[in-house]
């Protein structure tokens, strides 16, 4: 960890479980100006983790026969999916990324493409509704065809699975999944965040947007309406260890939906990477080492990642305060970074206890 904030990144902190035994850790700062240290209790925005939230809600709803998972989503959301589309595309489809919507991120915040912060800046307070940019993404060129043999990754899937587990439960979606999903598993500091400050201890979060924010500008506080059910849940890394720790043992859903949420189909990720995906799950194989499931997740200036060992006995969460520190050569291309290296070791060492990562390299990049 120490490596980790040498090479770069403010603040870096984690938990590591192996056969019950804990060890939380932080090495850096949680604020550059004021030098106040980061702490493993710090709560953190966890990005795109809250899409297992999400799918483990809709599987519940499965469960209850209010959800069929190979129903087209025309059938409950005609009006935001209309026509052959919603034919098409099954919730099976949105869940593990394969319906060919695609993301709408790029036209919310289309200063990401020169880059520049001015997109970022400008939607900082602004209150999105999920079918505004669900609209976007529809109405965005398709990124492939509904059902095809390789997904592409995609938040505004998972904005429609939110209205439809509030069209079929009759309560917003973050209520939902807080009651069912969140307090289920017994976490206390995991939570939808109301307003835009994050409530209790947190480190802030910075935002090199590929260099072209030099010194990084901190984004802690933010109107996170812009991913809602795709990227918007605040938790701790211990949280996050409980959470999958649960839901691998069948304590959130049951073993015939864990099955399915673990068969896995190849996706494109936003970095252009391609990782396996199953119904808001990444599955990620490490030679000599195992098997983990879990998720990563960033946005602006944050990013997380969680994984834990099939068997369940070896879990880690790691989360930092720094993001898009990849400078692009003339080309465009981002560049390694001495911290893709850094995260790399830390990592070998958290799940497999060397200091090598072999196979989580693009775990590390949402």
């Amino acid at each position: 960890m120490d490596g980790v904030h040498r090479a770069g990144i403010p603040g870096v902190y984690a938990e590591v479980r192996d056969a019950g035994r804990t060890w939380r850790g932080a090495s850096g700062v949680a604020d550059v100006r004021t030098g106040r240290p980061v702490t493993p209790d710090m709560r953190q925005r966890v990005g795109s983790i809250t899409k297992t939230f999400t799918a483990a809600a809709v599987m519940q709803q499965v469960e209850q026969g209010r959800i069929r998972l190979d129903a087209p989503i025309g059938d409950y959301l005609p009006q935001l999916v209309p026509g052959a589309r919603g034919r098409k595309i099954t919730v099976r489809m949105l869940l593990n990324n394969t319906s060919g919507i695609p993301d709408y991120i790029r036209y919310a915040f289309p200063s990401l493409q020169t880059p520049s912060p001015e997109s970022l800046d400008d939607n900082r307070f602004r209150q999105f509704r999920p079918a505004e940019l669900i609209e976007l993404g529809l109405d965005a060129p398709p990124a492939g065809e509904p059902g095809g043999p390789t997904g592409v990754y995609s938040n505004t899937n998972y904005l429609l699975l939110g209205q439809l587990l509030e069209h079929v439960t009759g309560t917003p979606a973050e209520d939902y999944i807080t009651r069912n999903v969140i307090e289920r598993a017994g976490l206390r500091h995991t939570g939808f965040p109301t307003g835009t400050h994050i409530k209790g201890p947190h480190s802030r979060m910075y935002e090199a947007l590929w260099g072209a924010l030099d010194p990084p500008r901190d984004y802690s506080v933010y109107d996170m309406s812009w991913t809602g059910t795709g990227a918007a849940l605040v938790s701790t890394v211990e949280d996050l260890n409980l959470f999958y720790g649960r839901l691998l043992d069948g304590a959130i859903v049951s073993r015939s939906s864990l099955a399915q949420m673990q068969r896995t189909v190849p996706v494109i990720a936003l970095d252009g990477s391609t990782i396996q995906y199953g119904l808001g799950l990444h599955k990620v194989d490490i030679e000599g080492c195992g098997t983990f499931w879990g998720h990563d997740g960033t946005v602006w200036g944050a990013g997380t990642i969680s994984l834990t060992r099939a068997d369940g006995k070896r879990q880690m969460s790691v989360a930092v305060n720094l993001q898009r520190w990849n400078q692009p050569d003339s080309s465009g291309r981002p560049q390694p970074h001495p911290i893709d290296d850094a995260l790399k070791t830390l990592y070998g060492q958290a799940m497999c206890g060397t200091g090598t990562g072999s196979g989580t390299g693009q775990a590390a990049r949402p």
